[in-house]
C-alpha cells in the first residue's frame, strides 16, 4: 500500500504543463473530426462538399457569382468551381504567407468575419473549408484572379509547398477546389449522386437565378449531369413540393421583401389535403426544426386570415377557427437572410434570434394583407377551406363528447391490447407494433417481459394522408397506438412523456406487411415526426428463410443470403429450406431468436435524409393522385421482384 501511495505522489509531481497536449493547427480536426463535421460516416463525407459549395454560394449571396460547377471525379474526389472573385492571392499581412494558405489551414479564418466582405453567409463559423483540407488526402486550390492562375496543393491539411503562379488566366475569375477525402478517417468514401443533386436543387430554388451544374465523371462511359436553375425561386420550390397534390388556386402566393433589415422571401400554396408543410431556411441553411422566423410567419398568417374572416357570412362565422384550421392543407417555404444568425445547436437546425419573430410577423403580415386586398378571390378560397376544417373539427368534437369517448390527446389510459413491460424506465424499454393477433400472441410469449412490450394492431390503420386530424383522432387503432407511446401527437406532442426508447414496427415480410409499414411510417412522419428525427422508430427484420443442414438451423434474411448459403453447401442431400409466410408461423422461440432478442436481431433505424423528398414520396404513395403512384411502382418493380411470394 505504501508503494502505491509513493507511486501516486510521483505521478502527481509529473503532472505539469508538459503533460497537456496542445493540438496545433488542423491536427485537432484530424483527431476529433466528428466535432467539426458531425460524423465520419456517409453524412460526414457529403458534409465536406456542403462546406466547399457554401463558400461559392456566399460569393453568389454577395452578388459576385452566378454559376457553380460540382464534379464527382474518378476515385471519388470532388471538384467545386465557381465564377466568383477568387480567393485573394496576396501575402497575408499578419501571417506572412499566401492568403490561400491562411484560408485553407487556419480555423476561424475567412472573409465571413469581416462584415464588409460578406453581409450574410451560411458558413459563419469559418472552420468549413479548412476542415475539408484537414480531412483530405489531397486538396488543390486553383484561383483565377487579376489575370493570373495561382495554385497551392495540400495533403492532410499540410501545404505541399507555397502557392505558385501557374500563368495567365483565360480572363475569367473564380476559385476551384479539388479534394479527395481521407479513407483512413471516413468509414464510407463513395459519394451518392442523388444526395448531392437533392441539395443543389434546393440551393437553386433558394438562390433565384444561380445555376448549379452537377456532373458524375466516375464512369467515362456513363457520365451523368444535371443543371439546376430556377428563376422563379421559392415559388417554383412550392410547386415542386406540391407536385402530387391538388392546389386550391392556380398560382402560389409569392411575397418578396428584399430591402428590409432581414431580406425575406415567402411562397405559400393551399391544397385540398389535410397536412401542413413548412420548409424554412436561414442564409440557405435548412432549419429543419424551424425557429423564430417560422413563429413570426405563423403568427402573421393567423392574424391576417383571422382579420379577413371577420367579413365572412354570419352562417359560417358560427364556427370558431383556430390556427390549426388555418394551416390545414398549407405548404409554405420561408427563406430569410440574417447577418448575425444565432442557431440553437451546432447543427443549425433552429433559429434563435428573438428579434426575427417580430420582424417577420410585422413585415410579412403587412405584405400578406396587401396581397389579399389585391387578390380577393384567393382569400375567399382559403377562407372556405379554413371554415370547412373548423366546422368538421367542431362537429367531430361534439360527436366525441356525446359518445363520452376520450380524445387521444387526453390521458385515456393504456389500451387493453397492450402487453406492457415491467420496467418503468423509458430508456430501457421498447414496444413492438405487431400485425394481427396471431403474430401478437407469438410475440407476447417470445418477448422479454422485463423491457419488451407488445401492441397488436387489428388490420391496417387509417391512411392519414387522406384524412383530417379529427378523423385520425377518432380511429381506435391510432388511439391505442398514441396512448401506448404516451407523447400525444401534433401540437400536443411532448417528447418527455415517451414511454419507450425504441418503437419497433414488426410486420410480415410480404406486400401486405410493407403496406402496413408504410401506413405506420406515414402516421409517424405526419403527426409524431420528432420520434423519427430523434431515432426512436425502427423496422424489425424477420428472416425470410430457415436453412436446415443436418441438425443445424440457419436463418436467412434475404434472397442474396439464401443464394450465397446454398452455393457454399457442397452436399445438398441433407438440406431443407423453408420460407416463412408470416410472423404467425414462427414459434415464440423462433421469433425471439431471430427478430426480438437484442443480441441476435437486426433492426433498421428510420431517419429522414431529405424531408422534401420524403414529403413527396408519402404524398405520392398515400395520396389521391393515382397516376404518379402507378409510374413509381412500375419504375421500382424490379427492386422487389425477387422478394415477391409468387
Amino acid at each position: 500500500m505504501a508503494e502505491e501511495i509513493e507511486e501516486a505522489k510521483k505521478e502527481n509531481e509529473d503532472y505539469s504543463g508538459s503533460s497537456i497536449t496542445v493540438l496545433e493547427g488542423l491536427e485537432a480536426v484530424r483527431v476529433r473530426p466528428a466535432m467539426y463535421i458531425g460524423s465520419t460516416d456517409i453524412r460526414g463525407l457529403h458534409h465536406l462538399v456542403w462546406e466547399v459549395v457554401d463558400n461559392s454560394v456566399d460569393e453568389a449571396l454577395a452578388g459576385f457569382c452566378n454559376h457553380i460547377e460540382i464534379s464527382i471525379l474518378p476515385g471519388n474526389g470532388i471538384r467545386v468551381t465557381d465564377n466568383g472573385r477568387g480567393i485573394p492571392t496576396d501575402i497575408h499581412p499578419k501571417e506572412h504567407v499566401g492568403t490561400i494558405e491562411v484560408v485553407m489551414t487556419k480555423l476561424h479564418a475567412g472573409g465571413k468575419f469581416d462584415s464588409n466582405s460578406y453581409k450574410v453567409s451560411a458558413g459563419l463559423h469559418g472552420v468549413g473549408v479548412s476542415c475539408v483540407n484537414a480531412l483530405s488526402n489531397k486538396l488543390i486550390v486553383s484561383v483565377r484572379r487579376n489575370g493570373r492562375v495561382v495554385e497551392q496543393a495540400f495533403s492532410k491539411g499540410v501545404p505541399c509547398g507555397p502557392q505558385k503562379d501557374i500563368g495567365p488566366s483565360d480572363g475569367t475569375t473564380g476559385t476551384s477546389v479539388t479534394f479527395y477525402p481521407d479513407d483512413t478517417i471516413f468509414t464510407e468514401t463513395v459519394y451518392v449522386y442523388e444526395t448531392l443533386a437533392t441539395r443543389f436543387r434546393e440551393l437553386a430554388f433558394l438562390m433565384s437565378g444561380l445555376r448549379l451544374t452537377l456532373t458524375d465523371e466516375r464512369d467515362p462511359e456513363k457520365i451523368q449531369t444535371d443543371t439546376f436553375c430556377f428563376p422563379g425561386g421559392v415559388s417554383e420550390f412550392v410547386r415542386y413540393v406540391d407536385e402530387h397534390r391538388t392546389p386550391l388556386f392556380q398560382e402560389p402566393i409569392h411575397l418578396v421583401l428584399p430591402d428590409g433589415q432581414f431580406p425575406l422571401e415567402v411562397a405559400m400554396w393551399y391544397n385540398d389535403g389535410y397536412q401542413e408543410n413548412f420548409f424554412s431556411f436561414v442564409n440557405n441553411v435548412n432549419t429543419y426544426d424551424g425557429g423564430t422566423h417560422v413563429t413570426g410567419f405563423k403568427t402573421a398568417l393567423t392574424r391576417i386570415i383571422g382579420k379577413f374572416a371577420q367579413d365572412m357570412p354570419k352562417g359560417k362565422k358560427e364556427a370558431q377557427i383556430t390556427s390549426d384550421d388555418i394551416r390545414e392543407g398549407l405548404t409554405a417555404v420561408i427563406a430569410i437572410k440574417v447577418s448575425q444568425p444565432q442557431f440553437e445547436g451546432q447543427t443549425k437546425r433552429k433559429l434563435g434570434n428573438s428579434e426575427i419573430a417580430s420582424y417577420v410577423n410585422s413585415a410579412f403580415g403587412a405584405k400578406l394583407e396587401e396581397y389579399f386586398q389585391e387578390n380577393p378571390s384567393a382569400i375567399k378560397v382559403i377562407l372556405d377551406k379554413v371554415y370547412n376544417a373548423a366546422v368538421a373539427r367542431e362537429a367531430a368534437h361534439r360527436a366525441r363528447t356525446l359518445a363520452r369517448r376520450k380524445n387521444v390527446l387526453e390521458s385515456g389510459g393504456l389500451p387493453g391490447k397492450l402487453a406492457d413491460c415491467s420496467s418503468r424506465d423509458p430508456k430501457l424499454c421498447e414496444v413492438f407494433i405487431v400485425e394481427g393477433d396471431s403474430a401478437g400472441g407469438s410475440a407476447k410469449m417470445g418477448r422479454n417481459r422485463e423491457f419488451q412490450a407488445i401492441l397488436p394492431l387489428r388490420g391496417k390503420i387509417l391512411n392519414v394522408e387522406k384524412a383530417s386530424l379529427h378523423r385520425v383522432l377518432e380511429t381506435e387503432e391510432i388511439q391505442n397506438l398514441v396512448n401506448a407511446i404516451g407523447t400525444g401527437i401534433g401540437t400536443e406532442f411532448k417528447m418527455e412523456k415517451l414511454r419507450y426508447d425504441k418503437i419497433v414496427i414488426m410486420t410480415d415480410a410480404d406486400v401486405d406487411g410493407s403496406h402496413i409499414q408504410t401506413l405506420l411510417l406515414t402516421f409517424f412522419f405526419r403527426y409524431m415526426r420528432p420520434l423519427i428525427d430523434e431515432g426512436h422508430i425502427y423496422l424489425a427484420m424477420p428472416p425470410l428463410y430457415k436453412l436446415k443442414v443436418g441438425q443445424k438451423d440457419t436463418y436467412l434474411f434475404d434472397e442474396d443470403a439464401k443464394d450465397k448459403a446454398m452455393a457454399e453447401i457442397a452436399d445438398k442431400k441433407n438440406v431443407t429450406i423453408t420460407r416463412f409466410k408470416g410472423l404467425g408461423e414462427m414459434s415464440p422461440e423462433q421469433l425471439n431468436e431471430t427478430t426480438m432478442d437484442p443480441k441476435r436481431r437486426f433492426l433498421k433505424q428510420c431517419h429522414v435524409e431529405d424531408s422534401i423528398l420524403a414529403d413527396q414520396i408519402f404524398s405520392m404513395l398515400m395520396g389521391e393522385d393515382v397516376e404518379p403512384r402507378r409510374k413509381f411502382i412500375e419504375s421500382n418493380a424490379y427492386r422487389v421482384l425477387n422478394d415477391l411470394d409468387i
